[in-house]
């Protein structure tokens, strides 16, 4: 298994809080536009942006929390030759549970939803933790 491919749900991860700085900036066009927001009051206070406009901006605030923690452990378990078919399955099981959350907290918004989809990005990631102290317990890395 070549450990570079655990920097693909990387790169998927990272387009996806690119991608959400864009669809915040298409929506916040489409506010002043449409006279739904006072620019210079938003300038100092998020919450007078539109429903719409805040849902994207809390989401891409939330794509530099847990997400963070997703990229250091890749890192960590590359640095420490500790990439196999486990950790780049839950990379990818992280990365997707992150475009899901997106979908949900820029759509509906519906929390129960949006909690379960945090909750199994966390786990993935304690588990992902796991596997890297795991391997650098026992000495299972490739020095």
């Amino acid at each position: 298994m070549n450990s570079n491919y655990i920097f693909w749900p990387v790169l998927a991860q990272i387009f996806l809080t690119l991608t959400m700085f864009i669809v915040l900036g298409v929506r916040k066009v489409k506010a002043v536009k449409a006279g739904e927001v006072n620019r210079q009051q938003a300038a100092l206070n998020n919450r007078e942006w539109p429903d719409e406009v805040v849902k994207v901006s809390n989401n891409v605030a939330n794509q530099f929390e847990a997400p963070v923690l997703f990229y250091v452990l890749c890192l960590v378990l590359y640095s420490i030759n500790a990439v196999g078919t486990g950790a780049i399955a839950l990379a990818w099981l992280f990365a997707l549970s992150r475009y899901a959350h997106a979908y949900v907290h820029i759509g509906s918004n519906y929390v129960p939803m949006r909690f379960r989809l945090f909750m199994i990005g966390c786990l993935v990631l304690i588990v992902m933790l796991i596997l890297a102290a795991w391997k650098l317990a026992t000495g299972a890395v490739a020095v």
